[in-house]
């Protein structure tokens, strides 16, 4: 592979569409209940929250890249499109320390875009910047040890994206603090959140065994296949009663429950689970669906707030 293709399959560029997802949710929440302009400097601010967050997301995919060579999981890893890393370290397609570096550039620049929402928008977002940098750099050596993976990924891939974009986007010096936070974009951000909880849970039922060698200790591990089987189907339960709760509380109008058309599709995944969990080749279908439910309700989410 040529040089542009490799650090593609570093980065994980295929799911760096989740991060532009996230951001259109934000965008959404602050045009609809912040009084966001989608004017230049509104475009302006969205580009910017739309660089910090790929930034970030870039960062702790390159982080778990160089984290999976060290550790020996790169080499009994079982790799399909959607886990088990790139496999460009292994095969020597890549220097260790060059994606090293990479990780932290990426980490920084996602950090000097967060300082600029700091000094623009409000001081209360440093609090949502110092959790997600730790969590980044934390991530594969820590919190993926701990049982907390699936927690922090879908906290600041999920709903500190929503809720800190939309302060981000809305918010200056000035604003109270208790105006940053309206029930609404926090209950936009609770169905995002385990989506992305979700979205990892999934990917980890092929590299169980791979993760458990390499010392990590997810939720696949500690509950088997069935119970995270299990804790997958109840997840997606949540999902859409969080779904349907953003429309009984008044919050949403009817539009929001577009998002609901994914239920079909996650169902499928839900049994698929419950089936094949324990069988790696027959979850992959599984997982592929899972990235589609996951980008597409979040879509749907953004698309039933702005009507």
């Amino acid at each position: 592979p040529g040089t542009t293709q490799i650090w593609l399959a570093q980065t994980r560029a295929n799911f760096l569409l989740l991060a532009v997802v996230l951001v259109f949710v934000s965008a959404a929440a602050a045009s609809e209940f912040g009084g966001l302009k989608l004017d230049l400097v509104g475009a302006v601010k969205i580009f910017l929250l739309l660089l910090g967050v790929v930034s970030a997301h870039v960062s702790v995919n390159l982080f778990n890249e160089y984290s999976d060579y060290k550790t020996g999981i790169d080499f009994s890893t079982i790799r399909n499109p959607f886990s088990g890393g790139s496999g460009m370290l292994p095969q020597k397609f890549n220097d260790p320390a060059k994606v090293k570096r990479a990780a932290f550039l990426t980490l920084f620049l996602g950090l000097a875009v967060g300082l600029y929402f700091i000094v623009a928008s409000h001081w209360i977002l440093s609090v949502f910047i110092v959790v997600g940098a730790l969590t980044i750099v934390l991530y594969t050596d820590y919190l993926a040890k701990a049982m907390l993976g699936e927690l922090f990924a879908g906290l600041t891939l999920g709903s500190l994206v929503v809720i800190g974009g939309y302060i981000a986007l809305i918010a200056n010096p000035s604003t109270p603090i208790n105006e940053l936070f309206p029930s609404s974009v926090v209950a936009l951000s609770i169905p995002v959140g385990i989506l992305t909880s979700l979205l990892l849970l999934l990917n980890e039922f092929p590299d169980a065994e791979a993760d458990k060698k390499g010392g990590r200790f997810h939720l696949v591990i500690a509950l088997g296949y069935r119970g995270a089987a299990t804790v997958y189907v109840l997840g997606m339960i949540a999902v859409y009663l969080s779904i349907l709760y953003l429309f009984y509380s008044g919050f949403y109008g009817k539009w929001i429950l577009i998002s609901l058309a994914t239920i079909p599709l996650a169902v499928k995944t839900s049994v698929a689970a419950i089936k094949y969990g324990d069988v790696p080749e027959n979850i992959i279908p599984a997982m592929g669906l899972n990235v589609i439910i996951v980008l597409l309700t979040d879509l749907l989410l953004g698309i039933g707030t702005l009507l």
